[in-house]
């Protein structure tokens, strides 16, 4: 077989699998879809696009649930852990790359193993610590677990400012200015991949969980989505799967519409923080 056979066959191999891989992560998302608008309550169907499409599952959203309220809810919590996580995340980049003081790489070492044990192993310590704050079924906690956690993926910030000369910081320093001035008008502007990187990353996470957000949350006025639909579909008399499915679908709007936007900058922050490490 000659080279170019194989180069031709080693594509089609990999055309074929990237095809595969497509259809299995397109099918759930598509029936999903085709689920939300399908009559009645029941997932099941025969074919995956309906006979008859209806958007009634969607406005039973809003005139049975608190579902504007709960998009509200979760809105306001992502937007203000992914402030509060993003600048954490990145002044702790900033401060293992530039900085050299005594216990430095244990504290690295340390940071990068405790982000490496889910969440959920907290729970029991987050919920007394919060309890004894009086923070329990309040936004504010969501948003304080969520920012404190962000701070332990600063390996992609503190590679990605690592490959920034440090002749900028150095003549910066020599004109007067201090760290703040220097993080935020000089390393920030230069940075941009990596901000839309942490920020979009802190966001979904902050959007889509649900373990802590139904941990700390219990009144309908306070619930995030997750934890609304969630509480939708558990109650043994109910039947709205469908229903289910359209909100499920509008929670991905925001989601897609972001990493559709902000792609390319996403690929870029990616690559960037893996230059070196």
């Amino acid at each position: 077989m000659t080279r170019k056979a194989k180069t031709t066959l080693w594509l089609s191999f990999s055309y074929v699998l990237l095809a595969i891989i497509g259809v299995f992560c397109v099918y759930p998302a598509l029936w999903v879809t085709m689920s939300s608008l399908r009559v009645g309550d029941a997932l099941y169907s025969d074919t995956i696009i309906p006979s008859a499409l209806t958007l009634e599952h969607y406005t039973n959203l809003f005139d049975k649930y608190l579902f504007a309220g709960w998009y509200v809810n979760t809105l306001k919590i992502s937007v203000a852990s992914m402030i509060i996580g993003t600048v954490l995340t990145l002044l702790t980049g900033y401060a293992f790359s530039m900085f050299r003081f005594a216990g430095r790489k244990n504290l690295m070492s340390l940071l990068l193993v405790l982000g490496l044990f889910p969440g959920f192993m907290s729970m029991i310590a987050i919920y007394i610590l919060l309890n004894q704050m009086n923070l329990l079924n309040t936004h504010l906690a969501i948003i304080i677990v969520y920012a404190a956690g962000a701070p332990l993926f600063f390996l992609f910030s503190k590679s990605y400012f690592d490959t920034i000369p440090k002749s900028l910081v150095e003549a910066a320093r020599i004109d007067g200015a201090g760290h703040l001035t220097i993080f935020f008008r000089i390393i920030m502007p230069l940075s941009t991949p990596l901000i839309v990187f942490t920020s979009l990353m802190t966001f979904t996470g902050a959007f889509t969980d649900f373990i802590f957000a139904k941990l700390v949350l219990r009144t309908p006025e306070k619930k995030t989505l997750a934890v609304g639909l969630f509480d939708m579909i558990t109650d043994p008399f109910s039947t709205e799967f469908t229903t289910f499915a359209a909100g499920c679908v509008l929670v991905a709007v925001p989601i897609t519409v972001l990493f559709i936007l902000m792609q390319r900058f996403l690929v870029d922050g990616l690559t960037a923080g893996a230059e070196k490490g």
